[in-house]
């Protein structure tokens, strides 16, 4: 539990650590690979070289990798999370693609950082890498 932006913060972090642990990559600041439900209810978590996709990671955790669509996903280390910024089309079910991005960014950002503070990463920046800005020029 912590607090980030006066919220509580109750987030189920799995980690999955196969050849690599957790939390010796976090020690090493190895890069890492998460994906963050939507809900901001729970994460999974492994050292990158482990998962290397988010699809994967959620299928060694026991998640068809067909879900991806419901998780924020980052790579990140301690010099930054870069963000794998793709709304997808049903998001909240917001039909109008403007407003959907807008909300998506908004709610991602606020629970990408909820996960990082969790974790102890609260000082790192999140990055929209440029292929992925596509969808953010429509809001401009």
């Amino acid at each position: 539990m912590s607090i980030a932006c006066g919220i509580l913060i109750f987030m189920e972090i799995v980690k999955y650590d196969g050849n690599f642990p957790v939390d010796a990559a976090i020690a090493a600041d190895e890069l890492l690979i998460a994906a963050i439900a939507f809900d901001g209810k729970s994460a999974i978590i492994s050292q990158n070289e482990e998962s290397c996709e988010h699809y994967i990671l959620l299928q060694k955790v026991g998640i068809p990798g067909n879900n991806v669509d419901k998780y924020f996903r980052i790579v990140f280390d301690r010099e930054g999370a870069d963000w794998t910024f793709a709304c997808p089309e049903g998001y909240k079910g917001i039909s109008d693609k403007t407003r959907r991005v807008a909300a998506f960014y908004k709610d991602g950002f606020a629970t990408i950082s909820a996960f990082l503070t969790e974790i102890g990463y609260g000082t790192v920046s999140i990055n929209i890498p440029k292929r992925y800005r596509r969808h953010l020029e429509m809001m401009e």
